[in-house]
C-alpha cells in the first residue's frame, strides 16, 4: 500500500517525527513494537517501516540486529533525525510551576541540566510521546513532559523551552525497510551496503574476514556483534559499508569475506543520506 509508513511508538515519537521529515507525503502508522511495524510492511499494510538503529549518544537501539536479518525485508535507505527534546506542559503553564518532568528514561538523561535547573523530579514513563498524552490528560500545570514539538501538537500542549537537551548532537540514525531491494545502479557514487555475516570458528577469523575491507579501501561505518540461540562460538555480525557490491572494491571485499565466513547475506543497497561524507573506492 503506497503512501503509508509504520514506525514503532506512539504518534508524535521521534520516529514518527522521522517519518514525517523523510516522507511528507506519506500517512505514519504508530506500532506498539518494532515487530508490529515489520508486520505492518509483510502484510501490506505499509509500504515502508522506519526502525531506529543508533543514536549518538545512547548507541545501538536492542533488538534492531537480531529483527532485521529475519524481517524478510530490506533496507532502502537511512535517515538521520536530530532529536530536539521540548518542554511540553499544559496550555497556561509556566516554566516556574514545573514540579515533575515525565519522560523515557533515555530522553530523561539526556537532559539533566534542565532538570537541575528547575530542580524538578523525574519521572520515567514508557515513551516520549506517551508522557506529552499523559501530561495533556493531567492538566496538572506542575507536570510536564520532555518530547518533540510534534507531540506538542499532537497532544495539544504548550511548548516551555526548546532544545533543552544537554549535547546538540544527538542524533538518530533509522533504516528504512521495504519489502523489495531498492537496488541502485553501480554507478551511484553514493551508497550505502548493509550485509550480515558469521565467521567460521577458526583462529584470527574476524581478523582475515575483516582485512579484505582494508586492503581493498572500502570504508566500514558499522560493526555489530551479537550471539545467535544464546552460543558463545554462535556470533552473527551486522555492518554497513560505503560502497556497491558491484563495484570492484567492495566486491573483492566480500569475496574475501566469503572465505572465512558461513554465512554472508546482504540485507540491502540503498543511497546514502544527505549530510553523509561517502567516499567509495573502486
Amino acid at each position: 500500500m503506497k503512501g503509508r509508513i509504520a514506525f514503532q511508538g506512539r504518534a508524535g515519537a521521534y520516529s514518527d517525527l522521522a517519518c514525517r521529515t523523510a516522507y511528507p507525503g506519506f500517512e505514519t502508522v504508530p506500532c506498539e513494537t518494532f515487530e508490529a511495524a515489520i508486520e505492518a510492511v509483510r502484510e501490506s499494510s505499509a509500504a515502508l517501516a522506519m526502525l531506529p538503529c543508533e543514536n549518538s549518544l545512547a548507541g545501538r537501539v536492542p533488538d534492531i540486529h537480531r529483527l532485521l536479518p529475519e524481517s524478510g525485508l530490506y533496507v532502502i535507505g537511512e535517515h538521520f533525525q536530530r532529536v530536539e527534546h521540548c518542554l511540553l506542559g499544559p496550555r497556561g503553564a509556566r516554566l516556574q510551576d514545573v514540579r515533575r518532568i515525565h519522560s523515557h528514561a533515555v530522553a530523561l538523561g539526556q537532559v539533566r541540566g534542565l532538570i537541575k535547573e528547575l530542580a524538578a523530579t523525574q519521572v520515567v514513563e514508557a515513551d516520549t510521546a506517551g508522557a506529552a498524552a499523559l501530561v495533556a490528560e493531567w492538566q496538572r500545570k506542575e507536570d510536564a513532559a520532555i518530547a518533540s514539538a510534534l507531540a506538542a501538537d499532537i497532544y495539544g500542549l504548550s511548548i516551555l523551552r526548546r532544545n533543552v537537551e544537554d549535547a546538540a548532537h544527538n542524533t538518530t540514525r533509522f533504516y528504512v525497510m521495504a519489502p523489495h531491494p531498492l537496488d541502485p545502479p553501480p554507478d551511484e557514487s553514493r551508497t550505502m551496503t548493509t550485509f550480515i555475516f558469521r565467521v567460521r570458528n577458526v583462529p584470527a577469523a574476524l581478523y582475515k574476514a575483516l582485512g579484505g575491507f582494508a586492503t581493498n579501501g572500502v570504508n566500514m561505518t558499522k560493526l555489530e556483534s551479537y550471539m545467535l540461540n544464546g552460543e558463545f562460538t554462535a556470533t552473527q555480525f551486522l555492518c554497513d559499508v560505503e560502497g556497491h557490491p558491484e563495484r570492484p572494491g567492495l566486491r573483492n571485499a566480500l569475496e574475501e569475506l566469503s572465505f572465512f565466513s558461513r554465512e554472508t547475506r546482504i540485507l540491502g543497497v540503498y543511497p546514502a543520506a544527505s549530510g553523509r561524507g561517502v567516499g567509495e573506492a573502486g
